[in-house]
């Protein structure tokens, strides 16, 4: 398959797959992944008539020992910054995006031209994932602004600006949207994905059995069915 290294603003590496074609997917990548995950979407769409420009987000894949981090106020304008290209490029820009990936994408895109959006076990509701995750980790609200970061045994910082700065930006999500969701998701509780289906009209599709990471054979067989059934 065709590919092209591209770099968009001359800091996020990325790579375009397909033949030439008018549509296309911007593939956005989850916690630990890559641009270069988004190979088997890319084969498959590429076989329907789609390219699909798939980037690298901070901390991940070129960018591991880059400066930027993974924080939303630096990540959403990239995400911005790469739909801009996209829709530059192409006349039509549809989303593929994972996990964290797609919560950043849709607080980048809530005002996007989409012909579409396809998510995968998607992070809809921020703050309350780092309200269970300060749980977890037996810290009070008072505890993390008074002490503004506090690392936790279980590999994740909490941080009190990043939860100010969920609190400062809620959502409203309109395009076009499958989700696909695994019944056990330790991330994404169900009333999460159910709330975020009724508000944004997406159509959900649960797999029982489905974790937040779609990894075992038969996970990622019905992960490929659904992406061909809804390219």
């Amino acid at each position: 398959m065709r590919t092209q290294n591209i770099s968009v603003d001359h800091k996020i590496p990325g790579i375009v797959y397909g033949e030439p074609s008018e549509w296309v997917y911007l593939y956005v990548h989850g916690k630990m992944g890559c641009k270069e995950e988004a190979l088997p979407f890319a084969e498959q769409a590429d076989a329907m008539g789609y390219q699909v420009m798939a980037i690298d987000l901070p901390e991940h894949g070129e960018r591991k020992n880059g400066k930027e981090k993974l924080l939303p106020w630096i990540a959403v304008p990239e995400i911005q910054a790469a739909y801009t290209y996209a829709a530059r490029r192409w006349k039509h820009v549809c989303l593929y995006a994972v996990s964290i990936g797609a919560w950043l994408s849709i607080e980048a895109l809530q005002q996007a031209d989409l012909e579409r959006a396809l998510l995968v076990s998607p992070v809809v509701e921020m703050e309350e994932l780092i309200g269970t995750m300060m749980q977890w980790a037996q810290v009070t609200e008072p505890q993390l602004k008074a002490a503004g970061e506090i690392p936790t045994a279980f590999g994740e910082t909490l941080s009190w600006p990043y939860l100010c700065w969920v609190r400062e930006h809620p959502y409203r999500w309109n395009a076009p949207t499958e989700v696909l969701y695994g019944d056990l998701d330790n991330l994404t509780p169900y009333h999460a994905i159910e709330q975020f289906r009724q508000k944004s009209g997406a159509h959900l599709t649960i797999m029982e059995g489905g974790e937040h990471w779609f990894h075992t054979p038969l996970q990622l067989v019905v992960l490929r069915e659904w992406e061909k059934a809804n390219l």
